[in-house]
């Protein structure tokens, strides 16, 4: 975090990881000022028991006992079209789209970022665990958070060097248990408020039941990897790959449970099979990737030069990964372990050590898979 005094606006969520970061922050001598961003509205009639109400009292609540000046945001519209119609154009479509590191690219470190600069501010700060540290020349380089249970790192995978540029992450250099002592030190009103979970704007109701307000069902068969019919599913953009629970078919009699391991749009069947690891639908080392994004200074041709790590997914171990050019611009990783149930629309971070270099898209294959046939 830079040593200079800077007007930061700082995003409370209405969490304790942002109420902390305000916090530090102003300890820090920064003149600090935070905001609320309302991304919903009328959320009773969509979500059921959403959150937002009491997110938003409790960051007014922070800010009073912190003395910052505090403000309200209205984003709905740009939200709604720009992260929440994405996703649900993405699932209608038979990808996975990752909605929270849209966000992260478009609102917070977009809409709001500019926001930020044009009500004078110098950055914006979020309660996210990672860090940002100056590499040579003064370049804003992503670095993993030093809590590794909670990085957070792989969610801003998407943004650009010059959002990283103006973002601020008090978190980086402490653990989730040193921001709960600090939180209760400082007798803070969310001190001990649960961690949010799931996607930033549904609140406690699932992706199928959200879907459903704006994807029409389209019934089909559920059938195995040889084509048999073994059941009927509600719409493919309910299920994603990998997916155990919430099928609607039976175990077997060795009590063996179907995972979801392809989408076949043309014939509208879903494909199932049992828990393998020899699976190529299901497992893997190597798959497609597109829309490689670059957050260092490196070119695609260094990068497949260099040693690398990668997540797969969100709280995936880092794995060492390779990266294949292909012609027009198409791109292949090979990890180093088999990965499970790679999902195309989601994404793939890519690391040297602990910071992040890059990111990618999977992308769809054969029977809407990711994989690559060995």
């Amino acid at each position: 975090m830079t040593q200079a005094k800077e007007r930061i606006l700082v995003a409370l969520s209405g969490g304790v990881d942002s109420a902390v970061a305000a916090a530090i922050l102003k300890e820090a001598g920064h003149e600090v000022e935070a905001a609320y961003v309302r991304t919903w509205e009328h959320e009773e009639d969509l979500l059921g028991d959403c959150p937002g109400a009491k997110d938003l009292a409790d960051a007014r609540a922070v800010a009073e006992m912190l003395s910052i000046p505090f403000r309200t945001i209205n984003f709905v519209d740009f939200y709604h079209r720009e992260v929440v119609n994405p996703m649900v154009e993405g699932y209608a479509k038979g990808i996975t789209p990752n909605p929270d590191i849209l966000c992260n690219r478009r609102m917070k470190f977009g809409a709001l970022l500019q926001y930020a600069y044009d009500q004078d501010f110098q950055a914006l700060a979020t309660g996210h665990y990672c860090q940002r540290k100056l590499g040579k020349e003064g370049k804003s380089e992503l670095w993993e958070g030093v809590d590794k249970d909670k990085d957070q790192s792989y969610f801003l995978a998407r943004i650009s060097r010059k959002q990283l540029a103006g973002a601020r992450f008090p978190l980086g250099e402490i653990t989730k248990t040193e921001v709960r002592k600090i939180a209760a030190q400082l007798k803070l009103p969310v001190a001990n408020k649960k961690d949010s979970q799931g996607i930033c704007f549904l609140g406690k109701v699932k992706i199928p039941n959200f879907l459903s307000h704006f994807i029409k069902d389209s019934p089909g068969d559920i059938v195995n990897q040889s084509g048999k019919r073994i059941g009927t599913h509600q719409g493919l953009h309910r299920y994603t790959l990998g997916q155990r629970r919430g099928i609607g078919v039976p175990s077997n009699q060795d009590n063996e449970f179907y995972v979801v391991t392809g989408k076949n749009e043309e014939t509208n069947e879903l494909i199932v099979a049992f828990e393998n690891e020899d699976n190529p639908s299901l497992w893997g080392y190597r798959c497609r990737i597109e829309n490689l994004h670059i957050l260092s200074e490196d070119t695609i041709e260094e990068l497949s030069t260099k040693p690398l790590l990668a997540k797969a997914r969100f709280r995936d171990p880092s794995t060492p990964v390779s990266l294949h050019l292909l012609d027009e611009g198409r791109l292949e990783v090979t990890f180093a372990k088999a990965q499970r149930a790679i999902t195309p629309g989601q994404v793939l971070a890519i690391y040297q050590d602990e910071r992040l270099l890059a990111s990618a898209i999977y992308s769809a294959g054969e029977m809407g898979r990711a994989f690559l046939s060995t």
